[in-house]
């Protein structure tokens, strides 16, 4: 691990992008994690599914995001994102909030008092309340092809027909901030 001062004067730890997968995993089916871009001002978004891989050889983030969104947009412009993790119990109400409304109508920075932290890799903040942060570079997208996915699936969760792109981004950066 390595320690260095982020930009801003925050210090921040260099871990290996697994060494957290445990509580990635939990924070994604408990609550969410921050999914982050940046076109024309900062916006993040709540993303309950997803998770850390690896192909390529190259850790990857996927992270899938319904076209409908004004994220989606972003990202795909863009092609880099970042993603913030609360590894404590905190920010639920910034959670909820982030998770229900959109960065169309909102400044969620401003509406739930987040701080945005420069990107050291990508030109995307990290949102400075969370301790765990991913910086990612996409190297692929696909939106989801829905004659491929089961009628389950299809039934349960995409009734309105807004299917998922699942964007693959490089772990460009994993680090902590205390």
């Amino acid at each position: 691990m390595c320690e260095r001062c982020h930009p801003d004067g925050h210090t921040i730890t260099h871990v290996p992008y697994d060494q957290y997968l445990t509580e990635v995993t939990h924070q994604l089916s408990h609550g969410g994690v921050f999914l982050t871009s940046c076109k024309e001002k900062n916006n993040t978004m709540i993303m309950g599914w997803g998770g850390i891989t690896f192909y390529w050889r190259r850790p990857i983030f996927i992270v899938p995001v319904r076209t409908s969104r004004y994220t989606w947009h972003a990202i795909n412009e863009t092609g880099v994102f970042t993603v913030s993790v609360p590894l404590r119990d905190e920010l639920k109400q910034a959670v909820a909030f982030c998770g229900s409304k959109s960065g169309r109508d909102f400044d969620k920075f401003k509406e739930c008092n987040l701080t945005a932290l420069p990107g050291r890799f990508v030109r995307v903040p990290v949102i400075g309340e969370c301790s765990l942060h991913y910086e990612c570079k996409v190297l692929f997208k696909q939106t989801m092809e829905p004659s491929l996915l089961s009628n389950e699936i299809k039934n349960r969760h995409y009734q309105d027909l807004d299917f998922h792109t699942m964007f693959y981004g490089e772990i460009a950066a994993c680090y902590t901030t205390p």
